[in-house]
């Protein structure tokens, strides 16, 4: 029996199942990287995106950020086999939730692809006493999304940052507030009760699979140790990561491979 064929069978007998992701999990879909080669910061200086220069000059920021924002989603990305195959896990009833430190949404693209397939009475592998509902939880927000920092309004980002491109800076909700990324910027702090949510369900889990993530960036870098604690931890990464000693099964292949695979085992 191989590695993935034992995190299997641990998924099949599991009560509850977590996964965290990171960016590993969207470069196969074009998502740009922040850090490494040709990675989004060698193109932007990274100061001029901090939450102190939003709060001193927020129209210089909303500029700059326009910038930023086509780069990082200028084309119309798509969730891959690694994304669609955790959708299909949790719509089968074997995954819990999702922790993604990933800003791009593509979780909830293939969550709603999977719900829509099944709904059509394609992909139908579930009873219907089966819940289809997880927990999406995106510890660094979401790029696709703004909010007012007065009332915290949240809406579409697409038609905000349209109106900083034509020169409202910075773009303003009805209240009079001003609008933000709904993302946690640098030296903002991640909300409490979202990374709270996330080590209640590390604690939780029976068996937590870290995929596609380098799990050096903290918070959620601590995660994976908190659940092997009393749980099974599976890494599934190109690179190895800090957490690699704590796993019971580490898995060194692409994760648009290794996932799919994985779920079909446990199917």
């Amino acid at each position: 029996m191989d590695d993935l064929e034992s995190l299997a069978a641990e998924i099949d007998r599991a009560s509850t199942v977590v996964a965290l992701t990171g960016a590993g999990i969207s470069a196969p879909s074009g998502v740009p990287t922040f850090r490494g080669d040709d990675g989004v910061w060698e193109h932007f200086d990274e100061g001029q995106f901090t939450y102190g220069r939003f709060q001193r000059d927020p129209a210089g920021f909303w500029d700059d950020r326009g910038d930023l924002q086509r780069e990082l989603f200028g084309e119309a990305y798509e969730p891959n086999a690694a994304h669609v195959a955790l959708a299909e896990l949790a719509a089968e009833g074997y995954l819990d939730a999702v922790v993604t430190q990933n800003t791009d949404g593509l979780h909830r693209d293939a969550t709603a692809r999977v719900r829509g397939a099944t709904a059509d009475g394609e992909n139908d592998t579930t009873d219907e006493s089966e819940g289809t509902d997880h927990e999406i939880l995106e510890l660094h927000g979401n790029a696709r999304r703004v909010r007012c920092v007065d009332c915290g309004r949240r809406q579409d980002a697409d038609p905000v940052f349209e109106r900083a491109e034509d020169g409202d800076l910075p773009p303003r909700c009805d209240c009079g507030g001003t609008f933000k990324p709904d993302v946690v910027l640098f030296g903002e702090q991640l909300p409490g009760a979202v990374i709270q949510r996330a080590r209640t369900l590390a604690g939780e889990s029976d068996v937590f699979l870290a995929i596609g993530s380098s799990l050096v960036v903290q918070p959620a870098a601590s995660l994976p140790r908190q659940a092997a604690a009393d749980g099974t931890l599976a890494v599934i990464n190109l690179e190895e990561t800090p957490c690699d000693g704590d796993a019971a099964v580490v898995c060194r292949a692409d994760v648009t491979e290794a996932v799919p695979r994985l779920r079909e085992l446990v199917r």
